[in-house]
């Protein structure tokens, strides 16, 4: 019996879903989870067609060794070490997504924060959408894929993930989490809307002020704060 069933196919039908939201071209996206008891991650398996991809394909690695467990002989996405790097340093993380989503990526390439512009934005995210710093010659030529999490975690850090739960890497592109696969993905679909809303925005004026901090902080905690009451109790997080 495959004790990670059910979060395999849970990886599987959010990565697909990253396909049918538009997010990702080929194989450029994965979506990864973590199961915090058993101390492993499930992630998308490295350069499979997302039309090929099936639910026991889906590569399950041990968080602390950073090791595939064995089971179908695939290797992991390159990006596993990030995604690792990721839920070592924050135990609020369920589950992440990457993509090179176009307005999203846009803004990474340029190494520019996403301000907060207006409601749009302030419903899922509390802040400016982060951006990290380049990373240096040292960190691209060794440990690539780990020392993008290290710059994502630099840049982070003391912060609650889940109120800005998106981070741009400069010059590549963005990852989003959530609790759940589900949330993580829907996170993404988010960004890369507020994304291109802001871009527009700063074609039409490009002085635009960013949205009031009252206002930002209404629309955030009227969905994710205390006293939350946007939707139905029971679909409240």
């Amino acid at each position: 019996m495959d004790i990670f069933k059910n979060l395999k196919e849970k990886v599987f039908e959010a990565n697909i879903r990253l396909k049918t939201e538009g997010l990702i071209v080929l194989t450029w996206g994965n979506v990864s989870a973590i199961d915090r008891e058993h101390e492993v991650i499930a992630i998308k398996p490295s350069g499979i067609p997302y039309h090929l991809l099936k639910p026991e394909q889906i590569v399950i690695v041990d968080l602390k060794t950073s090791a595939p467990i064995v089971e179908n002989g695939l290797a992991p996405s390159s990006d596993t070490p990030t995604h690792l790097e990721l839920y070592r340093n924050f135990p609020e993380i369920g589950a992440i997504v990457h993509t090179h989503s176009t307005y999203a990526t846009v803004w990474s390439q340029a190494c520019m924060e996403i301000p907060p512009l207006g409601t749009t934005h302030a419903d899922t995210f509390s802040t400016p959408i982060p951006c990290t710093r380049p990373m240096n010659k040292e960190e691209i030529m060794s440990d690539y894929e780990l020392n993008t999490g290290k710059v994502i975690v630099e840049r982070i850090k003391g912060t609650n993930p889940l109120h800005c739960p998106a981070v741009l890497v400069s010059h590549h592109g963005p990852f989003t989490w959530g609790i759940t696969p589900e949330n993580a993905v829907e996170n993404a679909v988010i960004l890369e809307q507020v994304a291109q809303m802001a871009i527009l925005t700063r074609q039409l004026i490009p002085t635009i002020s960013n949205i009031p901090g009252t206002l930002l902080l209404k629309h955030f905690q009227r969905k994710h704060g205390p006293h939350a009451y946007y939707g139905q109790s029971s679909s409240r997080k």
